[in-house]
């Protein structure tokens, strides 16, 4: 197994944690559970809002199961090229985050809407952290 399927590996194995909490877990405080938004809590007091509320959760879960079957099947058929470029999209991919995401949170963050405060920077560096992670991927399979 060489670098770049070490990279893949390593965030498809976070992300499938993810998908299981999000499925099984979705108002747990960990990973990508939906718990640190109080929001979430609230919605169980109107069903229409919360049947709503873990729809979009399940949204993601597949959306996310989605893109790790992907990566799992560039793992073991991809070439070198194939997983170079899975790496790159993946990249692109995260940064995404930072458009809207990360945005939205930080102003939730300061509205006092999630717990617990300041999650959105633990949010922000770990999103950052799987950037720089894969960048040295990159940069370390073409060496």
């Amino acid at each position: 197994m060489d670098i770049l399927q070490i990279g893949i590996l390593i965030f498809t194995t976070i992300e499938a944690g993810n998908i299981m909490l999000l499925y099984f877990m979705p108002g747990s405080r960990l990973g990508n559970g939906v718990g640190v938004f109080n929001a979430w809590e609230e919605s169980k007091e109107n069903p229409k809002f919360h049947e709503f509320a873990t729809y979009l959760v399940n949204w993601v879960a597949g959306a996310k199961l989605i893109f790790i079957m992907m990566a799992i099947v560039v793992i073991i058929f991809g070439n070198h090229l194939t997983q170079l470029f899975t790496v790159v999209a993946l990249i692109l991919s995260i940064l995404s985050f930072y458009w809207r995401l990360y945005p939205a949170i930080i102003k939730m963050d300061k509205k006092g809407e999630i717990t617990p405060k300041g999650y959105s920077k633990t949010l922000g560096i770990m999103i950052t952290s799987f950037v720089i992670g894969f960048i040295a991927v990159f940069i370390i399979s073409l060496i």
